[in-house]
């Protein structure tokens, strides 16, 4: 097969730097401390909520906050998007690797909050925007080769959280959507918020659901990157349960894993009706995807490919975010649109 582009990066790597992460990490207990002078004084002149203070056990670092952080560096867009939903624009003082369009409803927040870097920024970078937390989207956000490790950050009196989906668990799930949104209220002192938040995501979900309920599954391939191999999400990844919430079957459920790579050979032989086709900076874009894959002859008589049935997902919709809620009707619409006229 051709090679239209090479992807410059993979969810395998940063999956594998996440295990890396969490399995080095070390077990702390630290109190929410400031970065400069500048941090502190607005720490100590701000009003405790009531509730605090707050113990968080976050892959495998335990954090107790005597008061909400203050001023936050979010790496990674879906932390970004999360605390903006939570109308937490005010505690931010840098975001960093975005990698899509922002939801258009938090676009002018996005833009209000200093971008420190398109890709990781350094320890240095971050240090130098004062945050008393760093909230992290991928595992190789707190990379210790990097010199970005979470015990680097303690080190110096910031606090860390790295989103669930890196803490080891294999599996996946829409419930840790709405913990990670509760979570993250609780230690920002917004509980009420959050319930609110995920009680919107969910009606998100249901009506979506409800919408295609009784329609037969429709199979789906989710296209990330790739073109000797294809790689692609396996059983484990939030996007199998999105497929099923909106009325569809993942071809490679039955791969014991979140991503993978499988054969072309594989996809011919389970003829997907539907093709997700993943989309984020540095693997291509959404076009270039297509073509690819509408201009292999294997791939000729695949279902999807010949009736050019694409459904196209920012890659932060199918994360840990608030994304996945708003994933679940995109799908719906494209796997069942009859269901949506």
């Amino acid at each position: 097969m051709s090679q239209p582009f090479t992807p410059a990066r993979t969810r395998g790597f940063l999956r594998a730097t996440a295990a890396a992460v969490a399995l080095s990490s070390v077990l702390l207990t630290t109190n929410c401390g400031a970065a400069g002078e500048s941090g502190g004084d607005a720490k100590a002149t701000a009003a405790v909520p009531a509730g605090f203070p707050v113990t968080v056990d976050n892959c495998g670092v335990r954090t107790t906050y005597d008061r909400p952080p203050s001023r936050v560096v979010t790496i990674h867009q879906h932390p970004a998007e999360l605390m903006l939903a939570l109308g937490l624009k005010d505690r931010m003082v840098g975001t960093a690797f975005p990698d899509s369009a922002v939801l258009p409803e938090l676009k002018e927040d996005y833009e209000a909050v200093p971008e420190l870097a398109r890709k990781e920024p350094s320890f240095e970078k971050v240090l130098d925007a004062e945050p008393d937390f760093v909230y992290g989207g991928y595992g190789s956000a707190f990379a210790e080769k990097e010199g970005r490790s979470r015990t680097a950050f303690a080190d110096a009196g910031i606090d860390t959280y790295l989103n669930r989906e890196y803490c080891g668990k294999k599996n996946v799930t829409m419930e840790d959507t709405y913990d990670e949104v509760r979570t993250i209220g609780k230690i920002f002192g917004v509980a009420d918020r959050a319930d609110k938040l995920v009680t919107d995501l969910k009606s998100r979900v249901g009506r979506a659901a409800g919408k295609v309920e009784g329609e037969p599954d429709v199979p789906v391939f989710v296209y990330d990157s790739g073109d000797k191999a294809a790689f692609t999400a396996g059983g484990k990844s939030l996007g199998t349960e999105l497929i099923r919430l909106a009325g569809g079957e993942n071809v490679f459920a039955d791969l014991d894993d979140v991503f993978g790579d499988v054969s072309w050979e594989q996809v011919i032989e389970r003829r997907p009706e539907v093709i997700a086709v993943y989309d984020y900076a540095g693997a291509g874009s959404v076009e270039q995807k297509k073509r690819f894959l509408l201009s292999q002859p294997a791939l000729a008589d695949v279902p999807a490919v010949r009736n050019k049935r694409f459904v196209v997902l920012p890659l932060t919709a199918t994360l840990v975010g608030i994304r996945s809620a708003y994933a679940v009707d995109d799908l719906a619409r494209g796997l069942h649109p009859e269901s949506f006229r």
